[in-house]
């Protein structure tokens, strides 16, 4: 499931129903229980399974309470006492790469709700409104544990996927730097490479290693933004260790070429001259007609905005014209097409197709 509709529906399940979110590494399962909490409100606990040995879950025997009570108790750990007190977001962080008896924990929590006695020796309960939500990376390139298919029907499952235009959305909402974005717009094949395919141990970019570059670009003051247009010594090397060689050379010349990029929101304001257009590289213009498709896929344009993209594509070379025409019916937002039709572009678009046509038929 796309991010999405799972942030539509996740929030609206009823709070006894566990969820389960499968997918990769790095793909944003944390991010998206971070957010589910945000957005109801609640206190969000994580609790990462492969950490943990079964003391940390089940607790710690307390002999003098089990002597009284003439039942075993156990001291449980804070962040169950929490979530059985008040209502919270529980995390159960990679649940199939627990040790067996910690999974086996975590299970009791899921299907009973319930761990451990309290000190009149009944079973410590999670808070009706507390909502467990359980994720796991699931995939050959794993050392995980299996699930039993009948403990997942105990959950709402759901494989997380994290196209481009999620994470693109997620990143903008989160402040990261619209260079870093640009790239990531323009060069979608580094958003993420699945380690199954690239010799063990290699460092691959995922959604979440491109977080973590950005952050610490932001706290060495190596924002993007300001390299634009620039090499700074160091850099490739930083990289390397977040998203690995071949994602860090195309960014690394990405930004050292920046100041050639236009965005489309630069093209719709009307902010490039003709003159500029025409002195684009084919592969440069290209990249800027993938903006405005991409920015066409969520967004209106207004009579204006279409009249500043029309100046545009009249000044793109006649076939990149007739590529952006194609890509852009396939989005199926009308209006903007009908817009830019109703500007004469459509008309030249098939008078150029019905030359090439004729051409190639002589």
């Amino acid at each position: 499931m796309d991010i999405k509709p799972f942030k539509f529906l996740a929030p609206k399940l009823p709070a006894e129903m566990a969820i389960l979110m499968r997918g990769p590494t790095g793909v944003g399962k944390s991010f998206l229980a971070v957010d589910m909490a945000k957005e109801l409100n609640l206190p969000f606990i994580d609790v990462r399974g492969s950490t943990m040995d079964e003391s940390k879950v089940t607790g710690i025997p307390d002999f003098i309470a089990s002597k009284e009570l003439g039942v075993s108790t156990f001291v449980l750990p804070s962040w169950f006492v929490r979530a059985c007190r008040e209502p919270v977001i529980l995390m159960l962080d990679e649940i199939n790469r627990s040790m067996p008896q910690v999974m086996q924990a975590f299970f009791q929590i899921v299907l009973d709700r319930e761990l451990g006695n309290d000190g009149s020796g009944n079973p410590m309960k999670l808070h009706p409104g507390t909502r467990v939500v359980a994720a796991g990376n699931f995939g050959a390139e794993y050392d995980v544990g299996d699930v039993d298919p009948a403990l997942l029907r105990r959950f709402w499952v759901q494989d997380i996927e994290c196209t481009t235009g999620d994470w693109i959305s997620w990143a903008e909402a989160n402040d990261l730097d619209p260079v870093l974005i640009d790239f990531i717009r323009q060069n979608p094949i580094h958003l993420r490479v699945d380690p199954s395919a690239v010799e063990q141990g290699t460092v691959c970019p995922a959604p979440a290693s491109w977080h973590r570059l950005n952050d610490s670009l932001a706290h060495m003051g190596w924002e993007p933004t300001e390299l634009a247009g620039s090499r700074q010594e160091g850099l490739y090397g930083l990289c390397t260790g977040f998203i690995g060689v071949e994602a860090s050379i195309a960014f690394v010349e990405f930004i050292s070429k920046y100041e050639l990029q236009i965005s489309a929101a630069q093209v719709l304001a009307g902010k490039v001259p003709v003159s500029t257009v025409k002195k684009l590289k084919a592969s440069d213009s290209l990249a800027v007609l993938d903006k405005l498709v991409f920015h066409n896929t969520t967004n209106d344009w207004d009579n204006t905005a279409c009249g500043f993209a029309a100046k545009f594509l009249n000044a793109v070379p006649e076939e990149q014209l007739v590529h952006f025409w194609n890509k852009l019916m396939k989005t199926k937002r009308m209006k903007n097409v009908t817009r830019l039709h109703k500007l004469g572009l459509g008309d030249k678009v098939i008078e150029l197709v019905a030359k090439a046509n004729a051409l190639s038929t002589k």
